[in-house]
């Protein structure tokens, strides 16, 4: 079906898990998509199942997060000539290190960082230019419900990166206000995408008297993702998102939310710290307020 409001979006990390569906719903729209991916190999491998129509509506673009700034901004700027479009950024790509912060250290802080926070950086500054052309532009950016629950051992790095990526979210929205850029920080629980079972575990630097703690984490995060019993369906966590985008569906009519906690292992993660940090200031409020 085609909508009178098509947009042309662009979107990272195509070859699998939501950008794979961000692909096609935006596809099924009769939108057009800029399919962005490390691989174009795995791309195609996935593209190629598509509807010969479908295709002629989508442009694949290799890009790594970590090109660094003037590469990323040549192949979006490339990109942009494709339609002379972009409306909507799909932040999705990224990726997981798992690891015990003393024995990951800063190394791997920095390694989880040059992906998830300056490589989704670099991907949205370099399509601002392009985004502020367009009337109804959005920014969507995949975070993720970690950053709310980055106690859990093992995930410090990758939580870390995903609360960098909330607050530089939340200062765009801010920012990109005045260009009529919306902006929507998307917040997942977990999902069955090929997700965090395949991602890598730090074994370097290991601490023997961490032995224990990482075997349990090893064996939890085996635990979750597809098959796990709480994992939500990437299929209908996207078309909420494009819902969200396009006000249709459970959607329309309500306003903009800014984010998007999704799954009702995020929404219980959410709340539960929020409910932690508001009884912590409850019961401290007489030292936070003798210090004046």
């Amino acid at each position: 079906m085609h909508h009178s409001s098509s947009k042309v979006w662009l979107v990272t990390g195509t070859s699998s898990g939501f950008g794979k569906h961000f692909v096609l719903s935006a596809l099924a729209r009769g939108d057009r998509v800029i399919a962005a991916a490390r691989s174009l190999k795995k791309l195609e491998a996935f593209t190629s199942t598509l509807d010969i129509k479908d295709m002629e509506r989508l442009r694949p673009l290799q890009l790594d997060l970590t090109d660094g700034k003037e590469e990323i901004e040549r192949k979006i700027g490339n990109a942009f000539t494709f339609w002379n479009r972009i409306d909507v950024l799909v932040n999705n790509a990224g990726n997981f290190t798992g690891g015990m912060m003393e024995e990951g250290g800063s190394k791997l802080l920095r390694q989880q960082f040059d992906t998830n926070v300056f490589g989704t950086l670099d991907v949205t500054t370099a399509t601002l230019p392009y985004l502020r052309q367009s009337k109804d532009a959005c920014v969507i950016t995949i975070g993720s419900r970690s950053a709310w629950k980055a106690e859990l051992p093992g995930l410090g790095f990758y939580a870390a990166s995903k609360a960098a990526i909330r607050a530089i979210t939340e200062s765009f929205m801010s920012e990109l206000a005045q260009f009529n850029i919306r902006v929507l920080l998307v917040e997942p629980g977990s999902f069955k995408t090929e997700g965090i079972q395949n991602q890598l575990f730090s074994n370097e630097n290991l601490i023997p008297i961490y032995d224990g703690l990482r075997q349990a984490t090893k064996a939890r995060l085996q635990s979750v993702g597809p098959g796990g019993l709480e994992s939500g369906d990437p299929h209908k966590a996207v078309e909420a998102i494009i819902d969200v985008v396009t006000d249709e569906g459970a959607a329309q009519g309500r306003e903009w939310p800014g984010y998007l906690i999704l799954g009702n292992d995020a929404d219980r993660d959410v709340r539960q710290k929020c409910e932690k940090v508001l009884s912590t200031l409850d019961s401290w409020t007489d030292v936070a307020k003798a210090v004046y």
